[in-house]
């Protein structure tokens, strides 16, 4: 049933666009690109991407420090509309993805659909017209029938907040942005941090500095990463036999789901995934007192699990040393830890995170009647079945809320996103609606079931990690199997939302 449009519309900023498109979709990387090859495998092909940067790629453009790579096979990280028979290794750096990023754009003649340096500020919901006013900080102000926000909840970083940190003389390298200008032959370098960046970060520095110091916060649960070269033999088949790559995949995909029964709730596999990790941490390190500061107090899969073979190594070099008091400030010189010891470096390397937005909106987005997504996010961001949140019509968020996987490839999650997206919009045009939105009721149900089945994984197990909020919410993370994620969205289910068309129409361009 179609619903009235609202009697007293309140209109947003005017746009200075001369049209107004299909689908605007925010962000180059992944997501985006998958979005605008499915838009137009489907036969939408008013499509526009704004993008910030100059160049595509999204997270693997933005994190080329040196060891970056996937900790998931290649063969899964990828799209399954879009194989690479072509991957070198099992385990693909950040510089062999990028290139597989920057193909997409050629194989499906992307180019000419992308605003390059549009960095998005604001989303605006016009009531009148049923549109979106899409501004950047260029000045300019797109609109659109849909947007599709795939900029990633890894698209920003920043130096965290810590006490003297402004005050420090040397050089501070942030991961998500690393300074290749700089030479680490001979420095002192300090590695804050102990998680999947600084595993991969550490072993490269080793090679390179005088001396360095890890200060490690909370040790993780490592698994070995069985890095290896794919032959040329396998290439060739691949190629020729697409088959045998998509055999590969499933494999892997449900070797993958397999972990889920062990990662995502407390059971037998459990006790033995924390098995093969202690036998990996003690074949790697033969030194007791060492073994004991890299062993996790909290559950496996409470936090993310770490994939690495030669970070154990790097840690036991004679120019490496791993700090496990805290740290109380950053001096002039270095950083002081709790016990007052001054280590002094010429370079801080921060490897803390990312800016997640699980309880803020990643810039000002008004929805209808006024609606601020940041203020209906405070307490923990919500969505339903983590795309389309209530009171933002036409909208779509790839990797949204409660979307995050803990055992399996996320591309495999976006993939399922995508089609559900595509579904959504498809819906708006050959129904000749204005726009679709999801039913506030249908939205808290949803998320009520999500929050029940999340207390009951490790991840809402009692420990502290970016999952959750600082009261504890979790927003960010999936309590299932892939396999489940994606039947959900198998369907887009017009009864879960509202149907409008109003009586001010804008059309698109031909």
């Amino acid at each position: 049933m179609l619903a009235k449009s609202p009697a007293k519309p309140s209109v947003a900023k005017t746009s200075t666009a001369a049209v107004t498109h299909q689908v605007l979709i925010i962000g180059a990387g992944f997501a985006g690109l998958g979005c605008a090859i499915r838009l137009r495998q489907s036969g939408i092909d008013d499509v526009v991407i704004l993008e910030r940067d100059a160049v595509v790629g999204g997270t693997w453009r933005d994190n080329q420090y040196p060891g970056a790579a996937c900790d998931i096979p290649s063969n899964l990280y990828s799209f399954s509309f879009a194989p690479n028979p072509n991957w070198s290794r099992s385990y693909s750096g950040c510089h062999e993805i990028l290139a597989y990023t920057n193909s997409l754009l050629d194989r499906y003649a992307l180019r000419g659909l992308i605003r390059f340096r549009q960095n998005v500020c604001a989303l605006a919901f016009d009531d009148a017209t049923g549109c979106w006013n899409v501004s950047t900080e260029a000045g300019e102000v797109h609109r659109a029938r849909s947007v599709i926000m795939a900029s990633g909840p890894l698209s920003n970083a920043s130096f965290p907040k810590m006490s003297g940190i402004e005050s420090f003389k040397g050089h501070k390298i942030l991961s998500a942005r690393w300074d290749h200008s700089y030479d680490f032959t001979g420095k002192r370098v300090a590695v804050i941090g102990t998680g999947a960046t600084a595993i991969q970060i550490v072993p490269e520095l080793v090679k390179q500095a005088a001396f360095v110091k890890v200060f490690q916060r909370t040790p993780g649960w490592m698994m070995p990463r069985f890095d290896i070269a794919i032959p040329g033999w396998a290439q060739r088949l691949f190629k020729r036999a697409p088959g045998t790559q998509r055999a590969v995949r499933q494999a892997l995909y449900y070797i993958h789901e397999f972990m889920a029964t062990g990662l995502i709730w407390n059971t037998p596999v459990t006790r033995v995934l924390q098995m093969i990790a202690k036998m990996h941490l003690r074949h790697q390190v033969k030194d007791s007192w060492l073994r004991r500061q890299l062993t996790p107090d909290f559950r496996i899969g409470c936090k993310r699990v770490l994939m690495s073979s030669d970070f154990y190594p790097a840690l036991q070099q004679p120019n490496c040393k791993l700090i496990t008091w805290p740290i109380a400030c950053i001096s002039p010189r270095g950083i002081r830890s709790v016990e007052g010891v001054e280590h002094v470096v010429d370079c801080i390397v921060f490897a803390t995170g990312y800016d997640i937005y699980n309880s803020a909106a990643p810039y000002q987005i008004t929805g209808r009647n006024g609606r601020q997504l940041a203020a209906e996010w405070a307490g923990g961001a919500q969505a339903y079945k983590s795309i389309n949140v209530a009171g933002y019509p036409n909208l779509y968020i790839t990797f949204g809320p409660n979307s995050g996987p803990g055992h399996n490839s996320a591309l495999a999650y976006v993939e399922s996103q995508i089609d559900y997206i595509v579904q959504g919009i498809k819906t708006v045009q050959t129904r000749g609606l204005s726009y679709v939105e999801v039913r506030e009721n249908v939205q808290l149900e949803y998320n009520r079931g999500i929050q029940k089945r999340l207390s009951r994984t490790n991840w809402n197990s009692g420990y502290k990690s970016w999952y959750l909020t600082a009261d504890g919410f979790n927003a960010a993370m999936y309590p299932g199997f892939a396999t489940q994620f994606a039947h959900q969205l198998k369907k887009f289910d017009v009864k879960d939302y509202e149907l409008v068309r109003l009586k001010t129409e804008v059309t698109a361009p031909a």
